[in-house]
């Protein structure tokens, strides 16, 4: 549309700021539809309405974006500032504020190399943290007694970890569910992690002693998750040791550098958290042979030292040998010596008798001597004594105590026995109880099954039985030609005798109280 030029006196139409703001806004509509626009992103606004502002720009101009709060929740690439992107939409005008800007309602990355340098430039920010930092890494426990996953529970990752850890040592894994890719992707993987170690130790869920982070190979836009800063801080805050195994061995995440252990797959990350049970038994029967030895070595070591220092001691026999012969040699002299040392004195004594003064005195020691040795032989014998009584009387208490206990015991056993013999016999008399209850109520339907196929109760309800002479008359005939006979009711029997001249039977019914069973 053009416009012209107000001129005085001119008739041309005059607009107001409304028409005109509503002229712009459908000229730029109706000409730009749908645009895809390639720029950097800068200046990204999040307010707390939920929607998305941010600016488009390249070296000579600025594009003013948005996004609204339900399209922001379903972009694939949220935007960051310096990050160069593709973004899809429709250009619109804001009267408001008399600028036009476009509404983006998708976001795509310029290109691999735009996303590698946006995360080279966060690497080097988390770095100068000092997040990647050897020091801050922990060393992984050697047998984990559970193990905690975060990962897809339906994908092949989590089959190919729970496999190959079965193969090699089986220990309890708890699998966190989480989405690898998209949207929900970093917020789901940080609330994981974080949600592991906020497990109580002592709670129904056990606290994992180790971590796996795990995830098959992709695309760079598909592992950008694991890129998030936010899952990178909850693993560097993470307190259990951690093992990346995000995408195969030549994809690289941001993960990777904080975590405690990087894996190149999966299953790698398996292999890495426990060994193999077989060679750990392997190597215990390694280190008891060895022990083995070792302990043989320590005994036969000082064996053999001991026989050496004896052979060079000699032989105990030759040592031994020489005095024995002596000693023998001394033997055999020693009786004739002996023979003549008593006849010297006896010669002695007879040439020069002992004064008898000399020979009590002599005598009074010796029995001196013998008394002290019998006192000191009756002191020995009551100190025996006494250590026997005290032994004794040790062994007497010991024997009392034991059968206290066991007449104690026996007397709980024979207390318990009697008490269940009572409830035995308590649950016997209710037993025959109930049995004798159950015989007398079969007993007395079985009466009442007798009682009703006999007679005597049908003559209760108004039937009557005819005894004759010979038996019972179950035909008229038969009451005709006998002379008498007996009719049988329920209280007693009343004869009837039969008058000689025969009357016509009456026509008129029979009570019903009078009927007479033939």
């Amino acid at each position: 549309m053009d416009l012209l030029e107000d001129a005085p006196g001119s008739n041309a139409h005059e607009f107001t700021v409304s028409e005109l703001s509503g002229a712009v806004k459908r000229s730029i509509e109706d000409q730009f539809g749908r645009v895809r626009v390639r720029g950097e992103i800068g200046r990204v606004s999040r307010p707390g309405s939920g929607h998305l502002y941010f600016d488009l720009k390249d070296d000579r101009s600025v594009l003013a974006a948005v996004t609204w709060k339900g399209q922001a929740a379903r972009l694939a690439q949220r935007p960051e500032e310096g990050m160069e992107v593709v973004a899809t939409g429709r250009m619109t005008t804001f009267p408001g504020q008399s600028k036009y800007q476009l509404i983006v309602d998708q976001i795509e990355p310029a290109g691999a190399g735009a996303l590698m340098a946006m995360l080279e430039k966060r690497r080097k920010a988390l770095a100068a943290e000092g997040l990647f930092d050897q020091d801050r890494k922990r060393a992984l426990p050697f047998l984990p007694r559970v193990i905690g996953v975060v990962t897809s529970p339906s994908g092949a990752v989590i089959r190919d970890i729970l496999h190959r850890l079965r193969d090699r040592f089986p220990t309890r894994v708890i699998i966190w569910p989480v989405a690898v890719q998209g949207e929900g992707c970093a917020p789901q993987v940080t609330a994981a992690i974080r949600g592991f170690n906020a497990l109580d130790e002592s709670g129904p869920v056990p606290r994992p002693d180790l971590l796996i982070v795990a995830r098959g190979g992709g695309s760079i836009e598909d592992l950008w998750g694991f890129n998030d800063e936010a899952v990178v801080r909850a693993a560097a805050d993470s307190r259990i040791p951690l093992i990346s195994a995000v995408g195969h061995e030549t994809d690289t995440t941001l993960i990777d550098f904080v975590s405690d252990r990087r894996a190149p797959t999966p299953t790698a990350a398996a292999e890495i958290a426990v060994p193999v049970l077989a060679e750990l038994a392997a190597r215990l029967a390694e280190a008891q042979a060895r022990l083995t030895r070792c302990a043989q070595g320590h005994i036969e070591r000082p064996r053999q030292r001991l026989r050496d220092l004896g052979r060079a001691m000699g032989r105990p026999a030759a040592l031994t040998e020489p005095a024995r012969q002596r000693l023998d040699l001394w033997a055999a002299r020693l009786d004739p010596a002996l023979r003549g040392l008593v006849r010297a004195r006896r010669h002695q004594l007879q040439s020069r008798p002992i004064p008898a003064a000399t020979l009590r005195q002599f005598t009074a020691a010796k029995r001196h001597g013998l008394d002290r040795l019998g006192v000191r032989l009756d002191v020995a014998r009551e100190r025996r004594l006494e250590r026997r009584r005290d032994r004794i009387a040790a062994l007497a208490e010991r024997l009392t105590a034991s059968l206290g206990r066991t007449i104690a015991t026996t007397r709980r056993s024979v207390a318990d026995q009697t008490e269940r013999l009572g409830k035995l016999s308590a649950r016997l008399d209710t037993t025959m109880a109930r049995m004798t209850a159950t015989r007398w109520a079969a007993l007395e339907t079985l009466d009442r099954t007798r009682q009703t196929l006999g007679y005597t109760q049908t003559l209760k309800r108004g039937f009557a039985v005819v005894h004759g002479p010979e038996g019972l008359i179950t035909s008229a005939e038969n009451a005709r030609q006998s002379g008498r006979f007996e009719v049988e009711f329920t209280d007693g029997r009343v004869p009837v005798r039969r008058d000689a001249t025969p009357q016509k039977a009456s026509r008129k019914r029979q009570p019903p109280q009078q009927k007479t069973l033939f």
